[in-house]
């Protein structure tokens, strides 16, 4: 039975945990997986319940924290060459950068036949200055030369690597979308809402406006406010806006609330009568987009967010900024809006056009989930990187036993609590 060593960076609510996830819990028996993750932040939400509940073997290593720290990221190297040592894997699996880093030169000093890296997005724009984005281009290059295969989420998120920021040449990607469960998001829809609606106040008559997904300074979270702010000054319409989440930068978005004159109610209150409601993390997020009218996107820099899967999985409109993988995973102007990310104004007329048009937004919602759970049913991740495993190691290590037969059969489905 082969042994893939799947790192990734933070056992978070997110994309990239779900999909390393569904690989390793589906991909069992014919590969057997050890997860290694590094810790979350304290504001993060926690997804260990998931590695828990489905008996997946994982373990943390402290000292491959977030940040950049040569002495921890040191000591992170040698545990997971010393993981690699004890657990022999025959491919090693690498997701987003830190993990990316780290994991790759683990497993070239240790000799693995098979080293594979995923690109959940990337960080050469809207994170760091000039000369730490040139540097982490350079590192980028440096590691694509130890690795076998590059897994890019989206055909945008490809081009990008491959013909803007030349990480590797073409033949060295494979194209392997993202993959969740999303039968939930379609299911008792009508008490799902009822029950969010309620929680918070809001009116029948009300539009529900929702993002979701980390506080941090890539998601940009400001433009959002200021689509809300247009909206209480121009338009008649009732509206209650909902920011789902938690991180690094709520007391500033906060701060940019208040100075926008939007009044906002927390996760904690015992009320919710303004038009802007903090719910911190949720786990039920098929209760949050059965709530929503309307589901939106500010970022600055995307690979393929899971957010605007479940958004048209539960049937909702979406208005975005035209960044990264989303041109991948919205049809413009059939499921969602789009607006450039420097043009605010824009982004706010798309948002009114949805508000106050209310065939639009319902013909839009009806077209979305066909469009999504066909592309990225978690069945097609499953077998597509089965397939890849099964090529490199025929290619890397003919020695392994691995089944010459095509992956077919997802064992269960995988919901979380």
């Amino acid at each position: 039975m082969p042994r893939i060593l799947r790192i990734f960076n933070r056992m978070i609510v997110g994309g990239p945990v779900l999909n390393a996830t569904y690989l390793t819990y589906y991909l069992a028996p014919e590969f057997e997986t050890l997860m290694v993750s590094g810790p979350r932040e304290p504001q993060e939400a926690d997804a260990s319940f998931l590695a828990e509940k489905f008996g997946i073997q994982l373990r943390i290593i402290p000292e491959m924290g977030r940040t950049i720290d040569p002495w921890s990221d040191l000591q992170a190297l040698r545990r997971l060459r010393q993981i690699i040592r004890e657990f022999r894997p025959d491919i090693v699996h690498t997701h987003a950068a830190k993990p990316g880093a780290l994991g790759r030169l683990a497993a070239a000093a240790m000799g693995v036949p098979v080293v594979v890296h995923t690109y959940h997005g990337h960080v050469f724009h809207s994170y760091f200055n000039t000369w730490k984005t040139k540097l982490a281009i350079g590192v980028e290059r440096w590691l694509a030369r130890k690795t076998d295969a590059i897994i890019a989420i989206s055909e945008q998120q490809q081009k990008e690597l491959v013909d803007v920021f030349r990480i590797a040449p073409p033949a060295k990607f494979r194209q392997i979308k993202l993959g969740i469960d999303l039968d939930k998001f379609g299911q008792d829809q009508l008490v799902k809402r009822s029950l969010f609606r309620n929680q918070y106040g809001v009116q029948e008559e009300e539009l529900a406006i929702g993002i979701i997904g980390r506080l941090v300074p890539v998601k940009n979270h400001v433009l959002f406010l200021d689509g809300i702010q247009y909206l209480l000054q121009h338009s008649h319409r009732k509206i209650k806006a909902f920011i789902v989440g938690d991180g690094e930068s709520c007391a500033a978005i906060q701060l940019a609330a208040k100075e926008r004159g939007i009044r906002f109610s927390r996760a904690a209150d015992n009320a919710h009568p303004y038009p802007l409601v903090f719910t911190s993390w949720r786990r039920d997020v098929d209760v949050v987009m059965a709530g929503l009218d309307i589901v939106t996107l500010t970022s600055f820099n995307e690979g393929t967010p899971v957010s605007l899967i479940e958004a048209q999985a539960a049937g909702k409109p979406i208005v975005s900024t035209r960044v990264g993988g989303i041109a991948d995973i919205v049809q413009e102007g059939v499921t969602a809006l789009l607006a450039d990310v420097a043009d605010g104004g824009a982004f706010c007329r798309q948002l009114t056009t949805l508000v106050t048009d209310d065939a639009l937004r319902k013909k839009m919602g009806m077209q979305s989930r066909e469009l999504v759970i066909e592309r990225f049913g978690y069945q097609r991740l499953i077998s597509e990187t089965a397939d890849l495993y099964r090529q490199l190691l025929n290619q890397k290590a003919p020695h392994v036993s691995v089944s010459k037969e095509k992956y077919t059969h997802p064992r269960l489905e995988l919901v979380e609590p």
